[in-house]
């Protein structure tokens, strides 16, 4: 961890150097900009020049601004997005000495004349003259201005984004022109035309920010402005690096981001995929980190994968072609342009009479099209089947629930569908010509026959092999299945008890004992009579009465028995049984007496000793360290905070809820999943849409360890100035960020909960404030495993001083 520390700290002096440049270059009549030639602003971050973009044959020159001192070229703006030049030859930017607009000239296609093919397009009647000029500024913006008055900008490339906003860059509408200023995505990886995917304010005039597909459709909204932040863009992310400002005035409504430090670099960027990414630089790992994205899920953007596309977030890439389709461009798809879709690999066949040799293949589990479905009155589907071959344009149907939906013309937007997904799903039946079928028959037919050839081979290689061999072979496979069976009748029957509805009601007295409760329910104390021979005992029990269930509430109960049902560990909850019956879902844990950690913590009460605490935290340690190593499958619980962890009579703790865990196969580091868990406890990746790990729990684990420490809730702010004992109150900050400031200047002592009195060993607390730092670093490489967190709690090894998480060290700075 120190060596990082200090590669990070190298780095960035390194930076600083590296950006120290002399004043800006200008452009003018007298001075164009040619060939390789490029601008440099001021202090050396952004550069202007002709660029051609990675991976491309290099035929193609761009106008462009980039990063300047990171690896790679980071563009952020495009000039001739739709216009590329063919040569740099005889290419330049200049002045014009006509009507004072900066122009960019050069050869285009097969023509190797030169001719102006971008142009800042200014009125020559809004332009003072010729002796204009031009330069770039360190915030990335390009300006034109006036040679006689340089505080005169006539015009500047902030007032026309392509698909980057930097801060202090702003998006929005020029009330007096009608003009917006959009995002626009690029074509594909290698082409920065304007592509499929773009945003504006709404026309309507809210400051709510459209998401749109072609410009037509909205497929992603912002929510409105609340005088704070949007409503439905991720929150805490943006307090760390910038303010957000939404302004209006009779001229223009603008939304900008201004940095909290100018040292830290940040780009939104509309994507490719067609989402808004938000990227930060790492200096340790010399890489853009993606810190959250809206909207997460990159298969909810409209028509991603073009028509007759199928969109799959499980994969590497999101999109694919339906079964009997193929993209209507190759290359398109290998540069992630998914745009043009799929074509069918065999046309249908219908004769004007209706007759027709097609069928239909089914499609399980996917989210149906938007795309103007039509309602028959078929009663079976059977009938609804028949009603979609009678007319030639039918593309595909769907019988669900007694209802026949039918869809003419192209299909877009279809999605395939997960245990984990929100949404429900639906059969869809897709219509392939009869040639279409068999070649998709051929194919499995092929797959089949593939496997029997080696099928056969194997039992050829069976009998040549020593009898001996095939005995020990042929019984561990017997072992394994037994072990199976036995798992699974654990989980069924011998170590969870299936309880009836009406022992659990009896022995809650009708639900009438409420512990607490949450998204999914209520818990109540119960006791239940048992009775061992002539011997009965009163058992206590917690019971989770599932509410509201539908199809998350279910897929909680599924997950909390399997998870639950087959791990044993001191340091988390034991589930004794469960009830299914009906529309009735119940889960019965032991009774813990002590409740909750946050009912101790937070609430008026007798003040936990510094002991508890940090038995406590050993012990949650202890139980996340188990579910991540020792058992079949990785589990990421995935919702560690104080609500989750329950105390027994001794105050040993045990981790709770499993409902939102997530199971990771020990062949996988990552899982893709929907955002889940708490807001205050939420790593960045979450935030960002990113596969999560275990690092995810870890840095929820931080945030509870500050919490022990401290004795007040970490997403809450902390008053600076009444901690110094000033009467004011108008100096708020993030409470982690003012506790890791003060962890990193080694005044640890005043992070503890001022209602210990300074009864704490100071070893421990200043060992637990350095774990809990750890556990946040933005960087998954950089946070601990919850094994090492166990032992750095135990005193095994040595903590080292932590940094402050990047994506804070500026506002403790």
């Amino acid at each position: 961890m120190s060596s990082l520390i200090v590669m990070a700290a190298f780095v960035a002096l390194a930076f600083c150097f590296t950006t120290a440049v002399g004043a800006a270059a200008t452009v003018s009549v007298r001075r164009p900009l040619r060939g390789n030639d490029t601008l440099v602003s001021a202090q050396g971050k952004f550069e202007l020049g002709l660029f051609t973009p990675a991976g491309s044959s290099g035929d193609r020159f761009y106008l462009g601004i980039w990063y300047k001192n990171i690896p790679g070229q980071t563009v952020i703006w495009v000039g001739n997005r739709a216009s590329p030049l063919s040569g740099l030859a005889s290419a330049e930017l200049r002045v014009s000495t006509d009507d004072g607009n900066l122009e960019l000239v050069g050869p285009t296609g097969a023509s190797a004349t030169p001719m102006v093919v971008w142009s800042s397009n200014m009125s020559s009647s809004l332009l003072p003259g010729s002796n204009n000029t031009a330069e770039i500024h360190d915030n990335g913006n390009l300006v034109l201005v006036d040679g006689g008055n340089s505080s005169n900008v006539l015009w500047q490339s902030f007032d026309h984004p392509t698909d980057t906003q930097v801060p202090e860059a702003w998006v929005g509408e020029n009330k007096l022109t009608g003009e917006y200023q959009a995002l626009t995505s690029w074509r594909n990886a290698q082409d920065p035309a304007p592509g499929m995917f773009s945003d504006t304010l709404d026309p309507n005039g809210t400051s709510e920010i459209f998401f749109m597909w072609n410009r037509s459709y909205v497929y992603w909204r912002s929510g409105v402005w609340t005088g704070s932040f949007f409503a439905r863009l991720p929150e805490a992310p943006k307090n760390f690096i910038y303010k957000t400002t939404y302004v209006e005035t009779p001229a223009y409504r603008r939304l900008i981001n201004v940095l909290y430090d100018n040292a830290t670099m940040a780009r939104h960027v509309l994507d490719l995929t067609g989402q808004l990414k938000m990227y930060v630089w790492m200096p340790t790992s010399q890489s853009w980190q993606v810190l959250w994205t809206a909207p997460m899920v990159s298969c909810d953007v409209y028509a991603l994968c073009g028509t007759f596309g199928l969109c799959d977030q499980s994969g590497k890439l999101p999109c694919g072609c339906l079964p009997g389709f193929a993209p209507v461009s190759e290359r398109n798809w290998t540069l992630n342009d998914w745009s043009g879709g799929c074509r069918r690999s065999w046309p249908l066949t219908c004769a004007p009479n209706g007759s027709t040799t097609d069928g239909f293949l089914a499609l399980p589990d996917v989210k149906l099209p938007d795309d103007s479905p039509a309602v028959g009155a078929a009663k079976s589907k059977l009938e609804c089947e028949s009603t979609c071959l009678k007319s030639c344009s039918c593309q595909a149907y769907a019988f669900s629930a007694g209802e026949c939906t039918v869809w003419h013309g192209e299909l877009r937007n279809l999605q395939r569908l997960y245990v984990d997904s929100d949404s429900p799903g639906a059969d869809l039946y897709v219509r392939l010509s009869e040639r279409g079928l068999q070649d998709l028959r051929s194919s499995v037919d092929r797959k089949k026959m593939g496997r029997k050839l080696w099928l056969v081979l194997g039992i050829v290689l069976a009998g040549v092999a020593a009898v001996g061999a095939s005995a020990i072979v042929a019984w561990r496979i017997v072992l394994a299945r037994r072990r199976r069976l036995t798992k699974m009748a654990n989980v069924n029957g011998s170590s969870l008890v299936v309880y009836s509805y009406g022992d659990l009601r009896a022995a809650t007295k009708n639900f009438s004992d409420r512990l607490g409760g949450g998204g999914f329910g209520s818990v109540y104390r119960g006791v239940l009579k048992q009775h061992k021979g002539d011997n009965s005992t009163h058992v206590q029990m917690a019971v989770k009465k599932l509410e509201s269930l539908g199809r998350q509430g279910d897929k909680q109960f599924r997950t909390e028995v399997s998870t639950l049902g087959l791990i044993h560990h001191v340091n988390l909850v034991r589930l004794l049984g469960f009830c299914s019956s009906g529309d009735e879902k119940m889960l019965v844990y032991e009774y813990m007496p002590r409740g909750s950690l946050d009912g101790l913590l937070f609430h008026d009460g007798p003040c936990l000793s510094w002991r508890d605490r940090y038995y406590i935290m050993i012990g949650v340690a202890r139980g996340l360290a188990y579910l991540h190593l020792g058992c079949r499958d990785c589990i990421i619980h995935c919702d560690i905070k104080p609500e989750n962890i329950l105390l027994d009579e001794d105050m040993s703790p045990k981790i709770a809820d499993f409902g939102m865990a997530k199971l990771v196969g020990r062949d996988f580091s990552r899982a893709l999943t929907t955002m889940r868990g708490t807001i205050g406890y939420l790593a960045p990746e979450w935030i960002s849409g990113q596969p999560i790990s275990t690092k995810a729990d870890v840095y929820s684990f931080g945030m509870v360890l500050f919490e022990l420490i401290s004795g007040r809730r970490s997403s809450e702010g902390y008053n600076m100035t009444e901690a110094a004992g000033s009467r004011c109150s108008d100096s708020w900050t993030f409470f982690p960020v003012w506790a890791a400031g003060k962890i990193v200047e080694g005044e640890v002592g005043v992070v503890a909960d001022p209602r210990l009195h300074g009864q704490v060993r100071p070893e421990e607390l200043e060992r637990a404030c350095r774990v809990a730092c750890w556990c946040i670093q933005d960087e998954e490489v950089l946070r601990p495993t919850m094994a090492q967190v166990v032992q750095a709690l135990e005193g095994v090894v040595h903590v080292h001083a932590p940094p402050v998480p990047r994506v804070l060290q500026h506002i403790v700075s």
